[in-house]
Formats: C-alpha cells, sequence, structure tokens
C-alpha cells in the first residue's frame, strides 16, 4: 500500500486493522497479507475521509529553527504553526486548529542556518512522495557563496562529486548573480550543498530553499505558513 502510494505503512497498518482495505474486493483485516502486484488494492470510504482531513503546511522557516525535534536550546519550526502565525493571504477554506498539529512532521530538513520552505504534513503520502527512497522531487535553492569558482569547480557541482563514500546524483547548479549560485537537487544528504561547496573551495554565507516540485516559497513572510491547497501538488 505504500510502494502505490495509497498511504504511509503506518496508516495502512492502522486501515487494515479497521477493516478499511479491500483486495480485488475482498476486505483485509490481518496484517502481513501478501499479494500479487496485478491485484487492486482499495480504500474504504472512510479511509478516505480520513486522509481528506490532514493537513499539510507550507512554512517559511526563518534561520535558528530546526526542522524536527528542539534540540540545543533551539525551537523547533513546528512551535511557529500559530493561528497568528497565518499568512493573512492564505485563501485555503479551512479554519486553523490545534488538533492539525497532531502527528504533523517535517517532510524533509531545513538547516538550523538556512531558510525557506519547509512541508509539514499529516499526509504520509505526501511524506513518502517528498522523502521517500524512489523520490524524484526536485529541490531549488539560492546559495549566497564567497570564494572563487572557475568552471571546472561549477561542473563539479553539477556532477562528480562524492558524499559519505557515494557519488552524488547529477544537480543542475548556475550562476544567479555575481555571488549568488542556484542550487537545483533530486537528493537531501545532510548538510549537502554546505558540503559540495566545501569540496569546490566556496564558503556559503547563505542559503533559502525557495521551491519543492511544483511548489514555491513566493511571497510567503519569513515566520509565517498557509496551508497546502486542494487544487496545488507537488
Amino acid at each position: 500500500m505504500s510502494e502505490r502510494g495509497l498511504c504511509s505503512r503506518r496508516e495502512a497498518d492502522d486501515f487494515i486493522e479497521r477493516g478499511w482495505v479491500y483486495v480485488d474486493g475482498v476486505k483485509i483485516s490481518e496484517l502481513g497479507v501478501k499479494i500479487y502486484a496485478n491485484q487492486c488494492i482499495a480504500l474504504d470510504k472512510r479511509a478516505q475521509a480520513r486522509q481528506n482531513q490532514r493537513v499539510t503546511i507550507l512554512l517559511h522557516k526563518p534561520i535558528g529553527y530546526v526542522s524536527g525535534q528542539a534540540e540545543h536550546g533551539y525551537q523547533a519550526a513546528v512551535t511557529l504553526i500559530t493561528a497568528a502565525a497565518r499568512d493573512k493571504n492564505d485563501s485555503a477554506p479551512l479554519q486553523f486548529s490545534s488538533a492539525q498539529l497532531r502527528g504533523i512532521a517535517p517532510a524533509g530538513r531545513l538547516d538550523i542556518d538556512s531558510s525557506g520552505l519547509l512541508v509539514l504534513t499529516q499526509d504520509g503520502r505526501i511524506a513518502k512522495q517528498l522523502i521517500g527512497t524512489d523520490s524524484q522531487i526536485e529541490k531549488e535553492y539560492l546559495v549566497r557563496v564567497e570564494g572563487k569558482l572557475d568552471s571546472r569547480g561549477l561542473g563539479l557541482l553539477n556532477h562528480g562529486l562524492t558524499l559519505d563514500g557515494s557519488p552524488l546524483k547529477p544537480a543542475h547548479v548556475s550562476w544567479q548573480n555575481q555571488d549568488q549560485l542556484r542550487f537545483i537537487l533530486r537528493e537531501g544528504k545532510k548538510r549537502q550543498i554546505r558540503r559540495m561547496c566545501e569540496l569546490v573551495g566556496l564558503n556559503v554565507i547563505g542559503l533559502k530553499r525557495v521551491r519543492i516540485g511544483r511548489i514555491k516559497l513566493g511571497n510567503l513572510p519569513k515566520g509565517q505558513w498557509r496551508y497546502l491547497r486542494e487544487n496545488e501538488s507537488f
């Protein structure tokens, strides 16, 4: 079910135990049942309704907040999700409730010293789409740097560097202006961009994520958030 993008593994266990899963029209209520690749899996309307109630939030994370759990005296980005911090231009027809923060988690990291678009979601399908091992979603960053970069170094940033003993996937890196690079990546190793820049003699002095898939940060004010709308997708 998770591999087919129907739900997360945790949701799958819950839905099966509730009797909300059907294989070729037959209700499945026992965990661990094996099926063939050509069999059809369907969810009960109650499972679909529960999924539709789950929210995904787009936050403009400022520097100084950690993406996940609070650590070393720094606050977690989720603490910024309050009624007062909702973008006044958010047109989603949802009313904020503290219940929307239950089980919400960041779908991907953004370092404490970086700013920009951070996705937090209750929806396991979206989390898998963004951070699953086979995710192909692009992430775009504007990166202000110090140092000299020749054509060979720029070529290596695009393809040819290795981190943690593994070659990096091809990226698209180009100059935005004289001291700022634009990075488009399809992976997200820890502090990847900063480490890539170090390998070619650059020092990162500012990093901002401006896009994830089809969703842009746009004019969302720093420290504020909005809902992912029904007509939007990554």
